[in-house]
């Protein structure tokens, strides 16, 4: 019997090195893209897609995240007092979002271990895991069909995209046979091969629905570099007794833990409001022309 999803897991433990000094005393994940920290935009996907309690795994000096979240009576009572109605319900919003729950990863040991800290709140349910370092900008597409493979198969499933040979070895690789359109059942998985060793061209993107089973896999997978337990070798192991499938998608992702793609999402999701998208393509222009690039 398959059971549907109800929760999700966002690892924000990282320590954001590639964005010092800028993450020296805040976390990467409260970086705006735009006027809007980064992880708001991956709760808000969560919750689009139905999945309402929220587990984010926090790590040392990542509190400014818990405040986020949390109400800011004294900033509110402020902006209702000043008629700021609009800038009120953006604030109001993100402390309304879900049912938002907090616990730490004591150690950076790696993506596995990180979701293992979720064990205890997730249970014995199926459950979706979100990297806070992909921005998905596509109405919750991609994590609603997830959960609809989950629903008709009641099996793990991850999201892939097709990458150039010289990006792979930033990845978990597939091998699959195909199923359906943009559906395919994963038979093996490496993490991170060279161009020479990879299976495919089709690369694990970081979103998982993941059924609870991942956990023992998770205990039994052996720590690699630096003591690291990575989550690509314990679907390995799940995908030993357990069928894992991967939903294959094409658009509507930032790779924001890259200083290009992190600026490429600012300027695209800008350029997307109507109230300084005009304003912020007048800017691009004027730009390019005076560096003679056009």
């Amino acid at each position: 019997m398959n059971r549907t999803i109800r929760k999700a897991v966002i690892p924000a433990a990282g320590l954001g090195t590639r964005f010092l000094p800028a993450t020296k005393s805040q976390p990467k994940e409260m970086l705006p893209i735009v006027d809007k920290p980064s992880i708001q935009y991956v709760v808000e996907e969560a919750v689009r897609a139905g999945l309402t309690d929220i587990l984010i795994i926090t790590g040392r000096g990542k509190r400014a995240i818990e405040d986020h979240f949390d109400r800011n009576f004294e900033l509110e009572y402020y902006l209702e007092q000043k008629g700021k109605t609009d800038l009120l319900k953006e604030v109001q919003s993100s402390s309304e979002l879900g049912d938002i729950h907090y616990i730490r990863q004591r150690d950076p040991l790696g993506l596995g271990n990180a979701v293992s800290v979720a064990r205890e709140h997730v249970g014995d349910e199926p459950f979706a895991v979100l990297l806070g370092d992909d921005i998905m900008v596509d109405s919750s597409a991609l994590l609603r069909s997830m959960i609809d493979v989950h629903d008709r198969y009641g099996r793990s499933v991850l999201a892939l995209k097709e990458v150039t040979p010289s990006e792979i070895s930033a990845y978990g690789c597939v091998e699959t046979e195909v199923v359906g359109e943009d559906l395919v059942r994963v038979q093996s998985i490496v993490e991170k091969p060279t161009p020479e060793e990879a299976p495919s061209n089709l690369a694990v993107i970081g979103r998982y629905i993941l059924t609870p089973e991942i956990f023992d896999a998770i205990d039994r997978t052996e720590p690699g570099a630096g003591g690291e337990v990575q989550l690509t070798d314990a679907i390995g192991l799940l995908n030993e007794s357990q069928t894992v499938y991967g939903q294959i998608f094409r658009h509507g992702r930032f790779d924001i833990g890259r200083k290009v793609d992190f600026l490429r999402a600012n300027v695209e999701l800008a350029l997307d409001r109507e109230d300084i998208g005009p304003e912020v393509a007048e800017i691009l222009v004027d730009i390019v022309r005076r560096r003679g690039l056009i």
